[in-house]
């Protein structure tokens, strides 16, 4: 099973890269963290958020590996704790499919994107820089496969 992290947004600071890539190499071979950013949407006055999203949506689609569990990440989702998402790793690789955690661009998700969603989830109350999210999601799925294996790092 491998874990893909679909990122609208290219072009991230060196550090935000450096600290996806850490977590990302940590994961064991059988439980890979894979980045597959999606290129924004230019925006441009006359466009609205909705068509912009909409185009977003479009290629986040065509990344998706066939098959995938899809969560979303959404403000309004769930708020999960990393043990929640420790208790939830197990099942889905008992599952056998890859799960696609997805972030969405300046504006969001498109609608369709979060209705196809297994899961909306939350990963703060706060408002974080994207590229940042994908760092913090990365360490919380590592953090969760530690916990799966009693591993220190959750309490060192």
């Amino acid at each position: 099973m491998r874990l893909h992290i679909l990122a609208v947004g290219h072009k991230m600071p060196d550090w935000i890269t450096s600290g996806f890539d850490e977590y990302a190499k940590r994961m064991p071979p059988e439980l890979r963290i894979e980045l597959r950013e999606i290129k924004p949407e230019q925006r441009s006055s006359g466009r609205n958020a909705e068509s912009v999203m909409a185009a977003e949506r479009q290629r986040i689609e065509a990344a998706l590996p066939k098959n995938a569990r899809v969560i979303a990440l959404d403000e309004r989702g769930r708020d999960w704790t990393t043990m929640q998402l420790a208790g939830a790793l197990p099942g889905w690789q008992q599952d056998g499919r890859d799960v696609a955690f997805v972030i969405g661009g300046a504006d969001g998700l498109d609608p369709n994107v979060k209705a196809r969603a297994e899961v909306l989830l939350r990963v703060s109350s706060l408002t974080l820089p994207h590229g940042m999210v994908r760092v913090l999601l990365a360490e919380q799925l590592y953090r969760a496969w530690s916990i799966t294996q009693n591993h220190p790092y959750h309490r060192a």
